[in-house]
């Protein structure tokens, strides 16, 4: 299945995927025969998993991978039915998480400018165009073309079959390439620094030859987090969510968030942003009303 459906996917994405089937094939269940799969069996790995103590989630992704080989197995004519879509996991009831103020969002970039220009600038780029920490380590300064920010490449961190840990640049987690308008104060900010080290170095984040290792702006996070005095819960992730929430809330639509956070598909935003959406339709609701109303 992975080798039919492999085809566009990121590096980093056929890494995970090979890792879950491989678990898959380790456990008991992976020497059972296609054609003998029942519903029941499927149902007693999942219980197996769980009693080893195997996370909900690590569960379910691997459940979703037997599902979808099993699938292939449906198209290829070797079983009739699907067992795996026949014992589904139920979806623990998701618990939305709120998300960081515009008052948190501007504390961080007063402490960010206060760290250094580098860090201003990452964290501004962080919330208002979504990228994850591994994306903006792999910025370089001609990723700004206009007045656009190309995000088409992430730094990766992983030890080697020697047992060296090493990075290296790829494709983003979803394998997709995004250009993101930059408003006017941060395309100045942008050129600005471009101008003065797009001659030194490549990278918009580190003075070496070789890409910033992403734990760098990890760790810039942690002192503006403490120095701005925000919560200590938000994560730097948290910025990529005050980005989406404030777009949508701001009427733009699913699609653009999509396209602007890098998701594979405008399902996923309406599935982590459906409490956003929510909000947005009752403001259009609102607006709808005042013009029915004259």
């Amino acid at each position: 299945w992975i080798e039919v459906r492999a085809a566009g996917w990121a590096a980093y994405t056929l890494r995970e995927y090979r890792s879950r089937a491989n678990r898959i094939k380790l456990d008991p269940i992976g020497s059972r025969k296609v054609a003998g799969l029942k519903a029941s069996d499927i149902d007693r790995w999942v219980a197996r998993l769980r009693e080893a103590g195997v996370g909900e989630s690590a569960i379910r992704n691997r459940h979703s991978v037997l599902r979808a080989a099993l699938q292939q197995a449906v198209r290829w004519e070797w079983i009739g039915v699907n067992p795996a879509s026949n014992a589904p996991i139920k979806r623990p009831e998701r618990i939305q998480r709120s998300a960081m103020t515009d008052a948190d969002v501007r504390a961080v970039l007063e402490a960010a400018a206060e760290v250094n220009e580098w860090c201003h600038l990452a964290m501004r780029l962080a919330a208002e165009t979504g990228a994850r920490r591994s994306e903006l380590a792999a910025l370089r300064w001609d990723a700004l073309v206009g007045d656009r920010l190309i995000v088409d490449r992430q730094v990766i961190v992983a030890k080697g079959d020697d047992g060296i840990t090493r990075k290296r640049v790829e494709a983003t987690k979803t394998g997709s390439r995004r250009a993101v308008s930059l408003s006017s104060s941060t395309l100045e900010l942008v050129r600005s620094m471009a101008g003065e080290w797009a001659q030194i170095t490549t990278w918009m984040f580190g003075p070496d030859a070789e890409p910033p290792h992403p734990d760098r702006i990890g760790r810039w996070w942690k002192r503006v987090r403490e120095a701005s005095g925000i919560d200590s819960k938000w994560r730097l992730h948290d910025l990529r969510h005050w980005s989406a929430t404030s777009a949508i809330a701001n009427g733009a639509d699913v699609r653009t968030v999509a396209n602007c956070l890098g998701h594979a598909d405008a399902s996923m935003t309406l599935r982590v942003y459906a409490h956003a959406i929510e909000s947005s339709d009752t403001a259009l609701a609102a607006r709808l009303g005042q013009v029915l109303d004259g």
